[in-house]
C-alpha cells in the first residue's frame, strides 16, 4: 500500500502555491509515496478578494479536516500574518477539534514551509507559532535541519527558507520563488515523504 504525503496549503497570490507544487514533485520521487496538494477553504468573500488583487484559485482540491485522517504524513504551507500562519490556514486547523478528540493525527509526521513579504517577515517565527498545531494533535514535527546542504549556507543571492522548512520572499508580490527556493522545496518533499515512509513501515 502507498504511503500517503498530503502538501495542505493556503496561497493567496500563488508563492506558497508554487512551492507546494515543487514540493509534490520532491514527496512523489520517493518510491512508493502518493503525494497529494490540497488547499484549505478561503475565507475572505470573492469581493474582497478582488479588493486586494488576489488572482483566481487554482483547481487544487480543497480540503475538510476529515481528510487529514487519511494521509500518513503533512506537508503544511502558507503565508505569514504577522509572524504566524495566515487567518485561512489557522481557520482550518481550528475546524480539526474532532481529529483533536480521537487523536487520529498522533504520531504522523508533518513539515511547514512558508511564504513571507520580507527578509525579516517571520521566516522561522511563523514556523514557531505553528508547531503548537501540530503539538495538540500529537503530530511529529519534521524540520529539515540542515539537509539540504550548501545550499543553506548560500550568501550571494536572496534565498528565504530556514532549517524549519522551505520558504520564499514575496516582496511586494511581484517576486516568485527562485530556483534555489524551488531546489530547497524540492528537497523537503523528499525528506519528509522519505522519513513518513520509513515511519509507516516500521509500524
Amino acid at each position: 500500500m502507498a504511503t500517503k504525503v498530503y502538501i495542505v496549503y493556503y496561497s493567496m497570490y500563488g508563492h506558497v502555491e508554487k512551492l507546494a507544487e515543487e514540493i509534490k514533485k520532491g514527496a512523489a520521487s520517493v518510491e512508493g509515496v502518493e503525494a497529494t496538494l490540497w488547499q484549505v477553504p478561503e475565507t475572505l468573500s470573492e469581493e474582497i478578494l478582488g479588493k486586494m488583487s488576489a488572482p483566481p484559485k487554482s483547481d487544487v482540491p480543497i480540503i475538510a479536516p476529515q481528510n487529514l485522517a487519511e494521509a500518513d504524513g503533512f506537508i503544511f504551507g502558507f503565508p505569514t500574518r504577522f509572524g504566524m500562519m495566515s487567518a485561512q490556514f489557522k481557520a482550518f486547523m481550528d475546524a480539526t477539534g474532532g481529529l483533536w478528540r480521537t487523536q487520529q493525527l498522533a504520531g504522523k509526521p508533518a513539515g511547514i514551509f512558508y511564504s513571507t513579504g520580507s527578509q525579516g517577515g517571520g521566516q522561522e517565527t511563523t514556523a514557531l507559532t505553528a508547531i503548537t498545531q501540530l503539538v495538540h494533535h500529537g503530530m511529529i514535527f519534521v524540520p529539515i535541519g540542515y539537509s539540504f546542504g550548501a545550499g543553506m549556507f548560500e550568501m550571494e543571492q536572496v534565498k528565504g527558507g530556514s532549517p524549519y522548512g522551505a520558504g520564499t520572499y514575496a516582496g511586494d508580490g511581484s517576486r516568485m520563488p527562485s530556483e534555489l527556493e524551488l531546489a530547497q522545496a524540492f528537497h523537503q518533499g523528499k525528506y519528509i515523504a522519505g522519513i513518513t515512509k520509513k515511519l509507516k513501515t516500521a509500524a
